[in-house]
């Protein structure tokens, strides 16, 4: 993931800004960590670059 999406994410459960926490990174290239948002405090995690924006009760 690339740290510049977070302009234009939003929460897919409150539409609240996300927060990022890196984890690992590749250059510029998030690996791994979490977008968090504040606003409804749900996490969703980044593996292999590519953010989990399902809500929690969604996911796996």
């Amino acid at each position: 993931m690339r740290p510049d999406l977070l302009d234009i994410l939003r929460c897919p459960v409150c539409r609240g800004e996300l927060a990022l926490t890196v984890g690992k990174k590749d250059g510029e290239e998030i690996l791994t960590g979490t977008l968090a948002c504040a606003h409804c405090a749900v996490n969703y995690p980044i593996d292999d670059g590519i953010p989990d924006l399902l809500p929690p009760d969604e996911r796996d």
